[in-house]
Order: C-alpha cells, then sequence, then structure tokens
C-alpha cells in the first residue's frame, strides 16, 4: 500500500503538504525559511517561467553551490515537464562545458561566482538561450525578480510518473560523464520502499534533516527529497564546513542527515565536536565506502544514534541496500564488511560473466532489480543496452552475498575510484595526463587513504632522458579537471603491465597498494 497515493510527479510533494503542512517550514537555507504554502508557491511561479522558456522534457541546468532554490527548481520543473540537469560545480571549465552540452541544457541557474567559468565557454554552447543568475537582486535576470513575476496559479501541463524528472551525470566508461535519466516514478518509488525497510527509518513531519552532501548528486538530492516527501524539514548546507555543520545541528535540532565517512571524520577532528550539539539526533546514514571500524567506535560514542550503511549508486535514484543500526553493535564484526541487505522492494543477485547466478560466498558481478532503476543513459543506447539487461542492472561492482543475505563488495569491475563519495574515472584523468609531454605511459588509480577512503595516484613511465617531477604532472592537470579528480601523488617506473591486447593491467598495478588490505576497495 502506498504511504501517499497521491504523489505520482515530484511536484505532488509540494503541492500535498502544502494543503497538509502548509504552515510547517519545508526548507532552511542560509537563514532563509521556506514553508511547504510558499515552495509550493514558487514551485507554481517556476513552472510558469520555465514554461516560456523550454518544452515538456527539454533540460535545463544549475550550476551552483547547495542552495534552496534547487528544490524550487526540481519541483517547478516537474509541474512543467522539464528536466532538471545537476551540475558538478568543482568541475572545471571543460568538463562543465561538456555536461551542458550533452544534456542540451536551454536554460542554466547560475550562482553568482561560477560566472567567470560560463564566461569561459559561452561561445561554446549553441543551444543555452537564457542564463538566470541565482541571486536575490533587481536585476533583469536575477532568479529572484525573474521567479516573482510569475503567476502563482498551477500550471496547465500533463506530466506522468513516467516522464524524466531529473538528469545527474556520473563517469562514463570513455571517460566522458554519462547522464543518468531518473523519472518521477522511479524517485518515488524508493521513498516508498524507505519507509519499509524498518520503523527506524520511518520519517514523519517533525523530522529535521541536514542536506550537507552535494545536490549534483543523489546521495544529496535524496537526503532533501526524503525530507520534503515526509513534510519534513530540510535544513541546506551550500557544502561540507564541520565548524557550520556542527553549529547548524545544534541549533535546529537535526534529528536525520547522511554523509560519507570522509565527513563524519571531518566532524570528529574538529575542535567545536561535542556531543551535545548531535543530541536530538535520531539516525545517521553513510555511504559511498564502508566506515573503518575505529571511526565507527569514535563516531557512536560522539554521536549516540543509530548509524545505517546504505548502498546504491545515480542508476538505481539511491540507496538499494542497508546495513542495519543493530548490526553496527559490534563495530569488528564481520558483517560491518558488507553494505547489508536489499531493500523489501529490491532483488540482488550475483552472476558470473555468462549471466549465470551465482550461490553465496562466490564473487561475481552485483546485479540489481527495483522500481527505482534509471530509464536509461541520455542519448547513449548501446551503454544503456549493457547496462540494463532483462530488467536487471549491472552495476560494474564485483562482491558476493553470504546466506544470510548481506552484500560484500569485493572489488570493481570497472576501473571507477571513489574518493570521498566523489566518482572518478581513470580513463578521464589519464587523457588529461597523457598531454604532458614528457608522459610516456600512464596508469592512474585509486589508492588507500585514510582520510578519503581513496584517493588518485598516477603511476608514469616518463620519456627517456626526462627529468619530469610528481608536482610538475600534478599542476599540469590542475587547469583542467576537477580538483578531486587531480593525483595526489606521483610514482614512476619503467614499464606498465599490459596484456597481449595492450589492454592495461589494473589490477596488477592496484595491488601492491592494496597487498596489506583484505579487499580492494577500502
Amino acid at each position: 500500500m502506498s504511504i501517499y497515493p497521491e504523489f505520482q510527479t515530484l511536484s505532488d510533494i509540494s503541492r500535498y503538504h502544502s494543503q497538509e503542512n502548509a504552515q510547517r517550514t519545508a526548507l532552511v537555507f542560509a537563514g532563509r525559511e521556506t514553508s511547504y504554502q510558499q515552495l509550493d508557491n514558487y514551485a507554481n511561479q517556476v513552472a510558469h517561467g520555465l514554461s516560456a522558456l523550454v518544452k515538456p522534457q527539454q533540460r535545463i541546468a544549475i550550476l551552483a553551490k547547495n542552495n534552496d532554490y534547487f528544490f524550487e527548481l526540481l519541483m517547478g520543473a516537474g509541474k512543467c515537464g522539464a528536466v532538471l540537469v545537476g551540475v558538478n560545480w568543482r568541475l572545471a571549465a571543460p568538463e562543465v562545458h561538456y555536461i551542458l552540452n550533452d544534456s542540451e541544457s536551454r536554460v542554466l541557474f547560475i550562482e553568482e561566482s561560477f560566472l567567470p567559468v560560463l564566461d569561459h565557454i559561452r561561445s561554446q554552447l549553441p543551444l543555452l538561450e537564457t542564463v538566470i543568475v541565482l541571486i536575490e537582486g533587481q536585476g533583469e535576470d536575477d532568479y529572484s525578480q525573474w521567479r516573482n513575476q510569475q503567476p502563482v496559479t498551477e500550471i496547465d501541463q500533463a506530466v506522468t510518473g513516467a516522464d524524466i524528472a531529473m538528469q545527474l551525470y556520473t563517469s562514463g566508461t570513455t571517460g566522458h560523464p554519462k547522464g543518468v535519466e531518473l523519472s518521477h516514478r522511479a524517485i518515488l518509488a524508493l521513498r516508498e520502499a524507505e519507509h519499509l525497510v524498518a520503523e527506524w527509518s520511518q520519517w514523519d513531519n517533525t523530522d529535521v534533516a541536514l542536506v550537507a552532501m552535494p545536490l549534483f548528486h543523489i546521495g544529496g538530492t535524496a537526503t532533501g527529497l526524503i525530507a520534503l516527501y515526509n513534510g519534513s524539514a530540510a535544513v541546506i548546507m551550500a557544502e561540507v564546513d564541520p565548524g557550520e555543520i556542527i553549529a547548524a545541528m545544534h541549533h535546529y535540532k537535526v534529528t536525520r542527515t547522511f554523509f560519507v565517512p570522509a565527513v563524519i571524520q571531518l566532524l570528529l577532528d574538529h575542535p567545536s565536536c561535542n556531543a551535545e550539539a548531535f543530541k536530538s539526533l535520531k539516525a545517521l546514514l553513510y555511504g559511498a565506502s564502508p566506515i573503518p571500524a575505529a571511526l565507527l567506535t569514535q563516531a557512536l560514542e560522539v554521536f549516540q544514534c543509530s548509524f545505517a550503511q546504505i548502498y546504491g549508486m545515480t542508476e538505481t535514484a539511491g540507496s538499494m541496500t542497508v546495513l542495519h543500526p543493530e548490526d553496527h553493535n559490534d563495530p569488528k564484526a564481520k558483517k560491518m564488511a558488507s553494505c547489508g541487505k536489499a531493500y523489501p522492494t529490491v532483488d540482488i543477485a550475483i552472476v558470473d560473466q555468462s549471466g549465470k547466478h551465482l550461490p553465496a560466498d562466490t564473487v561475481g558481478e552485483i546485479i540489481i532489480r527495483s522500481p527505482s532503476l534509471m530509464s536509461s543513459y541520455w542519448k547513449l543506447p548501446e551503454a544503456t543496452a549493457k547496462t540494463m539487461i532483462d530488467g536487471w542492472l549491472y552495476s560494474g561492482d564485483a562482491g558476493y552475498m553470504d546466506d544470510e543475505g548481506y552484500l560484500y563488495i569485493y572489488d570493481r569491475v570497472k576501473d571507477m575510484i571513489v574518493s570521498g563519495g566523489e566518482n572518478i574515472y581513470p580513463a578521464e584523468v589519464e587523457s588529461v595526463l597523457f598531454e604532458h609531454p614528457d608522459v610516456k605511459d600512464i596508469a592512474v588509480i585509486g589508492v588507500p587513504s585514510k582520510k578519503w577512503g581513496e584517493e588518485v595516484k598516477a603511476v608514469v613511465v616518463a620519456n627517456e632522458n626526462s627529468n619530469l617531477q610528481p608536482q610538475q604532472l600534478i599542476d599540469f592537470a590542475r587547469d583542467k579537471i576537477a580538483g578531486y579528480k587531480i593525483p595526489k601523488s606521483v610514482d614512476f617506473t619503467t614499464e606498465l603491465p599490459r596484456n597481449p591486447s595492450g589492454k592495461l593491467l589494473k589490477r596488477e598495478i592496484r595491488k601492491p597498494y592494496w597487498e596489506h588490505l583484505d579487499r580492494a576497495v577500502n
């Protein structure tokens, strides 16, 4: 039975709660509070404004740090049938250019501080027709001015659950990111599934969520949407600032949040960290990587709340498994190396290279079946066909399930690096570093990092008689790719291992850096 049968599209969230929880706080950002009634009115205004600029299912993009306008745009886009594309503000200008062009975005909502990035690429964006600056001002191109001149009435536009609501970008097999199309139905199905997980996972309108993870990632977006779905308040942080997060959790009496383990470590290391700041916290979800036993022990002592690990990906609209709070009672237990069990609405299997299902404790590729799977990769039918087979999503992660149904990630079928919750594809970094005239051959891998889980390392064969130094190569990449993709370290070697067809043997390159651990993800 559906929790909210009225919800067929994301905009039904604000529409419903504007009636049932009209004066309750929906969003808090930088001291600005928005009620559910105001949120729905703003969404109506956004819908009217967008309908004059785009047709249904055309893309609009946002390039900004976290803010409350993101959810106004998401709800408003839902009402007029537009698709919101979240752009990672940490990307370099060429990467932003690729996403805006690939998504065919007609409208860009941009934070003022990122206008220099746009200036650098504006002439190369032939489809981008309108730029609106996300500031509270009186200028012609200011967001609030644009929004407030629109009517607050509902727009007459049919939108279905099968329509695409969001397009988020994830790393691709060629190094270019892929646009993941997520429908209204898929996103809402996951919100319903979360209610079925356990009693501890059931929110109500008295909850207060802290949204600190980036909204251009599914983890940040999902945290905000869970709060809004349940009529709760979402306190939005522009970015991860440990001191500001701790202050906000104390001031707003936050009850639920989601962090990656690296952020938990940052909070615990901050001088203002104390148990008093977290006394309202009921549940802390974490994901993107397992949590080290020592960090969990310290976190449980300070946060004094339920901890649960989730595993999912952009292509699944968020989490598919959960390691329950009771599984965290012994930080050194074997189950703590797992990412838990499948949600009640999710099927998970392990298969070999031929697609044959494998028995318990046998490593293979993790495949997932769920009502929350992506619709497709945008404009990539071949990649979609390879990933979505007979209703199953092939994750690219290698792992196994034990006889109790706990899922363990063993390695990555793909070469993806996950650093501090950010996905980094080595091919993209390699292509940039290859441009250096002293680089003869190169392999980019992930190596263990106590702070980030993994960090980027380049293993390089330099040209003969070259005097190339690690810092020179790091500096070379600085203006070409996002900072988190730049190698933290560079090792030199005389030759890289390759198979007879010339393909790099990444596992052999990674082995010396991981041999002291019992698995090849950290």
